[in-house]
């Protein structure tokens, strides 16, 4: 069994303008920012978040919530506008009604000096 190595393939030992230099643009730019992340203290994490999906489904599952409630809401404030629609309707016909009892059963006297009392045949 026999393995064969690429002579041109430069390895990383060697000096680092002639590796860089042998390197795609690419790889000299992915190379170059690991390289100051690595300067900065951090390093790229290239795996996946894990929690992203679900944190992803829970806002979606959210804003369907807030949908609803708008929804729940709006109808709401419809029938509170046409309950206050019957309510100024009847508030009128009960100031019509409570004029009319006013003017017929209670008409105004000619006489303004009040009603003296009835006695009644008990005295003290």
């Amino acid at each position: 069994m026999t393995t064969s190595h690429s002579p041109a393939a430069a390895s990383p030992s060697s000096s680092n303008g002639e590796y860089l230099s042998s390197l795609p643009r690419w790889r000299q730019f992915l190379l170059g920012a690991c390289n100051t992340a690595r300067h900065l203290g951090a390093t790229l994490n290239w795996r996946r978040d894990p929690g992203y999906e679900q944190r992803i489904n829970a806002k979606l599952i959210e804003i369907e919530q807030i949908k609803k409630e708008t929804e729940k809401i709006k109808k709401e404030t419809e029938q509170l506008r046409l309950e206050n629609v019957k309510l100024r309707t009847l508030n009128a016909k009960t100031k019509t009604l409570l004029s009319y009892v006013d003017q017929h059963c209670f008409p105004p006297e000619s006489n303004s000096a009040p009603i003296p009392p009835i006695e009644t045949g008990s005295s003290s």
